[in-house]
């Protein structure tokens, strides 16, 4: 199905760039379901998922670089950061992203989340140097920010945040990244942690019992940290409340999307993000979920294959989405927050 989808979006793509059409008009895919009235002012009827690119083997961490006016994203598999921007549409950004190292390495070997920091610089989970790294985006390489706990090597780390008054970065550390995932011999930590690192540049250990952390954001006040596990028997979203040394308390259930895996569709909670009214657009079973602050259920859009994660861009209410081999974007009602 994959195949014949791809085959008709690169035609209609064709025939719509022609200079015959005075502006760019993209390929739609899948739609938006509702389950509350109240996603209608968040999403329009009239809301389209449009394809911006495809043909990637697994795209991941979607980031808009304000001052840049593009978006940045993984193309894991590949080793390679893709850039797409309105005007010159595709490029490669940065190859390789998230492994230096010699011969192969993983079906999974660059990088997967990525974000930008206060400093403007891009800061990126490394799956095959297995390490935080961090790069300006105007002039100079690479510097680690950390590659280890307690000297033992991270599995591979996988989604980043900041958090916006302690100055500390927040990142998960499933074992997607490893040639034999949980199984792999060269892994050095027996659980998949939460980690933050310190404003001082120290490692520490926050959240330690989760079975496959993944995506995670903060509330709009940064009174909460949200994480994703994307394990099919617990398909769960957490919240933790942030205490004032950047610690995090004791986990409530947020949303549990467990039953809604074993209907067969599509996807687990992975990457996510908040919007200004502390709304989750998370990825989950068949797409994209809106959750309400209160953990409502509110609609998804339905994607037709795995969506991995998504990203605010432009003024903060276009939604961009990894979905498997696709980039696409939808236009929202609502800001990221924080924008």
């Amino acid at each position: 199905m994959k195949y014949h989808l791809i085959k008709s979006l690169a035609l209609v793509t064709t025939i719509l760039s022609s200079p015959a059409f005075s502006q760019k008009i993209y390929p739609t895919l899948g739609k938006v379901t509702y389950n509350d009235p109240v996603l209608e002012k968040l999403l329009p009827k009239t809301s389209e998922l449009e394809v911006l690119a495809m043909g990637f083997d697994w795209c991941e961490g979607p980031v808009w670089v304000k001052d840049g006016g593009f978006l940045l994203f993984s193309d894991v598999p590949k080793n390679t950061v893709y850039k797409w921007d309105e005007k010159n549409e595709l490029s490669v950004f940065l190859k390789p992203s998230g492994y230096t190292g010699l011969g192969e390495y993983s079906n999974e070997p660059g990088s997967n989340g990525l974000m930008i920091d206060k400093k403007g610089r891009l800061v990126s989970c490394e799956h095959g140097d297995r390490r935080i790294s961090a790069m300006p985006l105007s002039k100079g390489g690479k510097v680690t920010l950390s590659d280890n706990f307690e000297g033992k090597r991270f599995n591979s780390p996988n989604d980043i945040v900041e958090h916006n008054t302690n100055g500390s970065f927040y990142f998960t550390d499933p074992p997607y990244g490893l040639d034999k995932h949980e199984n792999d011999p060269t892994r050095e930590i027996n659980s998949f942690g939460v980690y933050q690192i310190t404003p001082e540049g120290k490692t520490k250990l926050v959240i330690g019992d989760l079975s496959r952390p993944n995506g995670l954001a903060f509330s709009p006040d940064g009174k909460l940290l949200y994480v994703s596990q994307s394990d099919p028997e617990k398909a769960v979203l957490m919240a933790y409340p942030m205490q004032a040394d950047g610690s995090v308390g004791k986990g409530k259930l947020f949303y549990d999307a467990t039953s809604m895996s074993k209907t067969g569709l599509p996807g687990l909670p992975d990457g996510f993000k908040v919007d200004i009214e502390g709304n989750i657009w998370t990825s989950g079973p068949g797409g994209i979920l809106i959750i309400s602050p209160e953990g409502k259920l509110l609609g998804k859009i339905e994607t037709l294959e795995i969506a991995s994660n998504c990203a605010w861009g432009n003024d903060g209410s276009m939604l961009y989405l990894t979905v498997d081999g696709y980039l696409c974007r939808i236009k929202t009602g609502t800001k990221g927050a924080g924008w």
